[in-house]
């Protein structure tokens, strides 16, 4: 046993650009383990400005500066932003009150439904089951409550320090634009020699990242226009939450979209019953969902994904478990990242090329 470890060892790591690529990564690991929740503006901003690259590039192939393409996309992306703000937020803040408001009705109307069903199905399901349902039930909507409750405390709490970012981060964001060129020099300078591995693995993921992270905007942004517009035309109630809502699903592979299920079935249920009205809003929700999953999930991410579902959904777990919101934002890349790491250690190119 000892002699296989030592074999593997010495075919693995008998190159020491792989020993300083697995240094590095250790390294970066314990880092963001532990401190990982003080840089979360830096994280903001790194994944805004992967966004914001590609435009201030193309202006630059226009034949502009790069501080002259890096001032007028930001102009462009914070007026956008403040649109978006001042025009959507509002909206959704009200709505989210009346919704809040409205589910201790809806459970309500949802028990009844439940109650009903030992007498219209009594092969199917007993009045035991239907009692045990509801009470889960109850008491999930009551941690789901004081889940609410306790995030709010916590955000007034943090209004300060949500202002602070609110200035940090455009001025994170703009000079990640502007002196990106010196920026990825310093960080080659702070490397050691060895390091023709981490170069391989960081060129094959510079490209993902930046391929991902602008996937998925256009993915939120075409899923929830289109929930929306989709709500909006079959009359369902708070249409604007709910397409914000399935639109921001994405961002969990597999797992929000399921998530996402409960909130549209049950205020379609809430507002029009067991009609057919609730039923096409099932459908049509369906139908998005899975022109997402098999037409604009390959179109979008063809270059950025390479990963068999059953990796995503492990990865969307471990790193979730993690880091929380950026783990699971960060799933795919760092799932990639893993398989381009076995792939540079289990290339032929690991033994000794210099001497």
């Amino acid at each position: 046993m000892f002699e296989y470890v030592k074999a593997w060892y010495e075919n693995k790591f008998s190159d020491p650009h792989s020993v300083t690529l697995l240094l590095l990564l250790i390294a970066t690991f314990a880092f963001f383990y532990f401190f990982g929740s003080l840089i979360v503006p830096v994280l903001v901003a790194l994944v805004i400005a992967y966004l914001l690259d590609w435009p201030v590039a193309h202006l630059e192939k226009l034949g502009l500066k790069r501080f002259t393409a890096t001032v007028l996309v930001m102009l462009v992306f914070s007026g956008l932003m403040i649109m978006i703000i001042v025009g959507m937020g509002p909206v959704l803040w009200q709505q989210t009150s009346n919704l809040v408001q409205e589910t201790p009705y809806m459970i309500e109307k949802g028990k009844a439904l439940l109650l009903h069903l030992p007498e219209d199905y009594p092969s199917l399901i007993t009045e035991d089951q239907v009692k045990s349902i509801v009470t889960s039930v109850e008491t999930k909507a009551i941690e789901f409550g004081q889940l609410v409750l306790s995030v709010s405390l916590t955000s007034i709490k943090d209004v300060a320090a949500w202002l602070i970012y609110l200035i940090l981060v455009p001025l994170l964001v703009f000079f990640m634009l502007k002196d990106k060129l010196e920026l990825t020099q310093s960080a080659e300078r702070l490397l050691p020699k060895q390091r023709r591995l981490i170069i391989q693995v960081w060129q094959e993921m510079n490209q993902q990242i930046m391929n991902y992270i602008r996937g998925k905007v256009f993915e939120i942004l075409i899923v929830g226009t289109a929930s929306f517009i989709a709500f909006a035309v079959l009359d369902l109630r708070y249409a604007a939450l709910l397409g914000v809502l399935v639109g921001l699903s994405v961002l969990i592979p597999f797992v929000g979209a399921a998530l996402v299920t409960i909130p549209v079935a049950a205020v379609a249920l809430f507002q029009f019953g067991l009609e057919t009205q609730f039923w096409t809003i099932l459908i049509i929700y369906g139908v998005i969902q899975a022109l997402d999953g098999n037409v604009l999930v390959p179109l979008l991410f063809s270059e950025a994904v390479d990963l068999n579902p059953v990796f995503i959904i492990v990865a969307v777990l471990f790193f979730g478990g993690l880091w929380g919101f950026w783990g699971v934002f960060f799933a795919i890349p760092l799932a990639s990242l893993v398989k381009a790491l076995i792939n540079a250690w289990s290339s032929k190119q690991v033994e000794l090329i210099e001497g």
